[in-house]
């Protein structure tokens, strides 16, 4: 597999104004590292909010935050992707968003200006069919075309380090469902 090469750092994307959230990752409690993912308002306004919310814990149900803190990655395919954010079942049977049950794609052009499943480090949302979009979503571990125009892209791993970690990730022993047999989990997240 050739290795990708990442031109972007944190401050990079916050001076074009860019907003950037993080994942600290843990193995068990081994810590894995962080990853740093660049947001794309502009291209799915409603999907970025979401997530963004679901990282910083601003969104809450009965007075307490909900989010992806704590919570684990489920479903990890080997040079494919890593699938995380079902923080209601762990399993990937759980969906929310901060708009209801479900919230409609956005930006599914394979045309004009949209993200594409073109390389690893693409952060996509997850989903049960057209529309219904919620709190899981997938970062690539590599070219995953095949789903564009089915699965919004709005946003991006920014740096190696933090693709080490999405390796880091990939790597991990699987069982039955691609699921890791230790868990792996964000530990802390949030916005830079």
């Amino acid at each position: 597999m050739a290795t990708q090469q990442f031109s972007d750092n944190v401050p990079a994307c916050l001076a074009r104004g860019s907003p950037v959230v993080f994942f600290d990752v843990s193995l068990d409690s081994i810590p894995l590292g962080r990853i740093h993912i660049e947001l794309f308002p502009s291209l799915a306004p409603k999907t970025v909010e979401n997530f963004r919310q679901f990282c910083t814990g601003e969104h809450r149900r009965s007075e307490q935050p909900i989010g992806y803190k704590s919570s684990i990655f489920h479903r990890v395919i080997k040079g494919f992707m890593i699938q995380g954010g079902d923080f209601l079942n762990g399993d990937g049977t759980g969906r929310t968003s901060i708009y209801g049950d479900r919230f409609n794609d956005e930006n599914l052009s394979v045309t004009g200006e949209s993200l594409t499943h073109s390389q690893a480090g693409m952060l996509s949302m997850a989903n049960s069919g057209p529309d219904t979009n919620g709190c899981q979503f997938f970062i690539t571990c590599g070219p995953a075309e095949w789903l564009d125009g089915k699965h919004v892209v709005f946003g991006k791993v920014v740096d190696s380090e933090s693709m080490l970690t999405v390796r880091k990730v990939e790597a991990v022993s699987v069982g039955e469902g691609n699921r890791p047999k230790i868990n792996v989990s964000i530990t802390q997240c949030g916005e830079m």
